[in-house]
């Protein structure tokens, strides 16, 4: 098959690794992928890097006409057996585009988030079929309107032989000038206010309080970075929080850390936390949205109520005085992201549901 991927968005996050790993997975197992986006965007030059075909057009509005011309005529040249859109402009772009060809692709639009929706046009009518990253987004949809047989869950899974441990043992403790036995909390999120981070640092001097040695690292940048930093100078912890800023190192983070706390306030699923669990780590997460699916309360982790720093301090207080508990939590994590969130079984569910879409054509 032949998969045109299609992003409006310019940033990365969870939505784009998701994309990419999907681009990668197809082409391990013969399948063409193919990218069209904005110039510029992070998912073209990090698909670009990686070999793949990136076709790039302005998407101006959900009504450019001249996008909708271009990226009509590449699906044509590319010939796309199925176009996945992730966004919602371009996914009215693309969608257009592939229905005004008389050898019309299949077109899946892919549901990332947790929000409700703001076009039942754009889920109902103009996609063939609609895949959701948690089994909570696809429930959501369908209490919207949409189809349930138009819905499809297929969770975000992961390269797995990515998160080994790190040759040499990870470098961000002597990147930072940090003990190697102080215990180290982090997270890995863009800076933005519904991820939790306000909360985080509100729960640390708790934890400062029974663990004087503990050292924090928010790995991530975001439109919540300046208003961090100072917060961060309010509560005299310049010493204690370390913002890493964007990395690509993701693996080599991980690797550091003793506990992944990440007190998200609306999460679909949660691709960090995917990714935490793959490096064995225990994780506390909140209970909302698609996080239970990932982190079970007691077996991989714990949960917390959203917005509650109180609720938070004690929970890293807990799985930081028990390193058992944390070593068999991760251990369970680990197993869990194997058998649910592999890359090749998300894969295999999106190969899945592309072949019933052609096979009813």
């Amino acid at each position: 098959m032949t998969i045109l991927h299609t992003e409006s968005s310019l940033g990365w996050g969870g939505q784009e690794n998701r994309t990419l790993n999907e681009m990668l997975g197809l082409r391990q197992l013969g399948h063409a992928a193919l990218v069209a986006c904005q110039p510029g965007a992070k998912l073209g030059v990090r698909a670009r890097e990686a070999g793949f075909e990136v076709f790039e057009t302005r998407m101006r509005s959900a009504v450019d006409i001249p996008a909708i011309l271009r990226l009509r005529r590449f699906m044509r040249e590319c010939r796309a057996d199925v176009v996945n859109t992730h966004s919602g402009r371009d996914t009215q772009l693309a969608g257009m585009a592939a229905r005004t060809l008389a050898r019309r692709p299949r077109i899946v639009r892919t549901r990332h988030l947790a929000l409700p929706i703001t076009s039942r046009f754009t889920y109902s009518v103009l996609p063939d079929h609609v895949v959701t990253v948690s089994a909570h987004v696809a429930r959501t949809l369908v209490t919207a309107g949409v189809p349930k047989e138009k819905v499809t869950a297929v969770p975000t899974g992961i390269d797995l032989s990515r998160y080994t441990a790190v040759p040499g043992g990870s470098t961000l403790r002597a990147e930072l000038g940090l003990p190697p036995a102080a215990p180290l909390v982090g997270t890995v999120a863009i800076l933005r206010r519904k991820k939790g981070h306000a909360e985080l640092l509100e729960a640390i001097p708790a934890v400062l309080a029974c663990f004087p040695d503990a050292h924090f690292v928010f790995a991530g940048d975001g439109p919540q970075r300046e208003n961090l930093e100072r917060r961060i100078a309010e509560l005299g912890l310049s010493e204690r929080v370390h913002l890493l800023g964007l990395r690509r190192d993701v693996v080599n983070v991980l690797a550091s850390l003793d506990l992944f706390v990440l007190p998200t306030h609306q999460e679909a699923l949660g691709t960090a936390f995917v990714e935490a669990g793959a490096m064995g780590l225990a994780a506390i997460g909140s209970k909302v949205d698609g996080v239970p699916e990932i982190v079970g309360a007691g077996e991989t982790g714990k949960l917390v109520p959203v917005n509650d720093p109180q609720a938070l301090s004690r929970a890293i207080v807990e799985l930081l005085g028990d390193a058992a508990l944390r070593q068999r939590m991760g251990a369970a994590a680990r197993h869990k992201v194997a058998t649910h969130f592999s890359r090749e079984a998300m894969v295999g569910g999106m190969i899945a549901a592309y072949r019933k879409l052609l096979a009813s054509r």
